[in-house]
């Protein structure tokens, strides 16, 4: 017998954990154990609690915080900032962290379309704090003002705001790789199923004995990472200074022996290129966690020989937080012959992955079409951007903006971002395929492809290679014309020292393309 429950059923209540308790919890289990490192400074996690609580009570009292207000942060990678995150979730603010090297123009821009109320801003960036004053109440500067706040109010332990499912937790700025960034929503409901999702697909058997290397800024998916780690009481290791350095990377894995770490593909190429990766013992690495990008197959060989079967990649927006695709150390292999080349992996527990065409249906696999997903991992919407959301949205599902295609076991395959695929003489070109080619020619160590105007087939392909030796460009498309179909082959090469990077170390098309327009080697529609 069955019971029909789908009429006269009303939720009791859509309540969640507040997330500072995440904090609060391995404080409670670990208290005097190490939670965090930076540099030659160390915090136990009760330490951190404390701190935490501390700031969350300057907040309300010294600053009216309430429930709901924005908090905008400009910051690089510290404690202050780390742990101010719980501390605004305590008091039901939302935490709005920023690329810390915007321009105080841009962060100024932020601190308007977000709403924000007050400024939580490094001490070095005095311009920002600047260009932001007349859009918000006041500014906090990180150094002598943050830590006279924590001691005044050390010792108090304001009670964590009551939460919702959908209450805003974190705004999430996009890249704004094309167009202005745009805050995605993350909730208290959602981040709470990210951080289990995280523990669940990326590290599983993750705990108070590992520890995890931060080497990218917390403003953005290393954020996300950190806060699994404070879920299961990981000790989290900050690189002291700056500026990435690849040799003291290394040197913190093997005095920390930590155990996970999460990157972008180009970082992981730097650092297995490295020779502190043969200076320093890593065998303690259990997850290195790459996303942002796929990674190119032949900087998968190197990374697999040097560090091990280590390596976890996840496909996923900010939007999504990470969670739509995982493809674990099992499916990472050196030989081609088992490793499906090219795919990012199979869905996230608790998600589900499509494969759509331009009117919503599914389509077959194999095919191409633009990759949605649905599931508790997607955001609540962007904030205050109805144009937006109507353009992300379908029947429910959230559009990626990502082209690509799943085979038959449910393994997707990124072909690139629509807006990076061109067409030459009627043809679809994506440059994924093309790069992923010259990647394999000996002589070259990062490649970008991209349409440029041309005057016969409205759109042809230019590739910018940086080389390792002698090779010139001509040889490069000599040495690319056998392996490539004829139509797809780029017309134009240009030889630079490096491609730019965003500061999530990402290469990004639109940033190539400003490049080539400085440097006037961009193409015309007429020449």
């Amino acid at each position: 017998m069955s019971v029909d429950l789908s009429q006269g059923v009303t939720p009791v209540s859509t309540r969640v954990m507040n997330l500072s308790h995440l904090l609060t919890e391995s404080a409670r289990r670990l208290g005097d154990d190490l939670g965090f490192v930076w540099g030659d400074a160390q915090w136990s996690w009760a330490e951190m609690e404390a701190r935490a609580s501390a700031f969350a009570a300057a907040l309300v009292q010294e600053f009216g915080v309430a429930k709901g207000d924005r908090v905008l942060v400009q910051s690089a990678n510290c404690n202050q900032m780390f742990e101010a995150m719980f501390a605004c979730w305590r008091v039901g603010a939302v935490w709005v962290p920023a690329n810390y090297r915007l321009s105080p123009q841009d962060l100024a821009g932020l601190a308007q379309s977000s709403g924000a109320t007050l400024l939580l801003c490094g001490a070095q960036f005095p311009d920002h704090a600047a260009a932001c004053a007349p859009h918000i109440k006041a500014t906090i500067l990180i150094g002598p003002d943050y830590e006279a706040l924590v001691t005044r109010h050390m010792g108090a332990a304001p009670v964590p705001a009551v939460v919702q499912r959908d209450d805003p937790a974190w705004f999430f700025f996009t890249s704004g790789t094309t167009g202005k960034p745009k805050a995605a929503v993350l909730t208290h409901g959602q981040l709470a199923f990210v951080v289990t999702n995280h523990l669940c697909d990326l590290m599983p058997g993750t705990g108070p004995e590992d520890a995890s290397l931060v080497v990218a800024p917390l403003s953005h998916g290393a954020g996300i990472h950190q806060l699994a780690q404070v879920a299961h009481g990981v000790k989290t290791i900050l690189p002291a200074g700056e500026k990435f350095d690849p040799d003291q990377v290394w040197s913190l894995v093997a005095q920390w022996r930590v155990t996970n770490m999460f990157t972008v593909p180009t970082i992981v190429k730097l650092l297995v290129e490295h020779p502190g990766v043969d200076a320093h013992d890593h065998s303690s690495l259990r997850y290195v966690i790459y996303a942002g990008a796929p990674m190119y197959r032949a900087d998968q060989i190197r990374a697999l020989e040097k560090l091990g079967p280590v390596l976890v990649q996840y496909f996923g927006l900010g939007e999504v937080t990470g969670n739509i695709t995982v493809l674990p150390p099992a499916h990472h292999h050196l030989d081609d012959v088992p490793m499906r080349i090219g795919s990012c992996g199979f869905a996230r527990t608790g998600m589900q992955v499509q494969i759509q065409n331009e009117a919503g249906d599914e389509v077959t696999f194999g095919e191409t079409g633009e990759i949605a997903v649905i599931g508790p991992a997607v955001f609540a919407g962007y904030f205050n951007n109805p144009e937006a959301n109507e353009k992300s949205f379908r029947n429910g599902w959230f559009l990626t903006g990502d082209l690509g295609h799943m085979d038959a076991q449910g393994f997707v395959y990124l072909t690139g971002r629509a807006s990076d695929m061109y067409i030459s003489g009627g043809s679809n070109i994506y440059p994924r395929e093309i790069e992923e080619k010259l990647l394999e020619h000996p002589d070259l160590s990062e490649v970008a492809v991209l349409g440029v105007p041309d005057p016969v087939w409205g759109e042809v392909g230019m590739a910018v290679c940086v080389p390792m030796s002698g090779v010139e460009p001509d040889g490069v498309l000599d040495w690319l014309s056998p392996r490539l179909s004829r139509y797809k082959m780029p017309r134009h090469v240009v030889f630079w020292d490096a491609l730019p990077k965003s500061a999530y170390g990402k290469i990004t098309k639109k940033m190539i393309r400003e490049e080539l327009e400085a440097r006037g080697q961009l193409p015309q529609q007429g020449g």
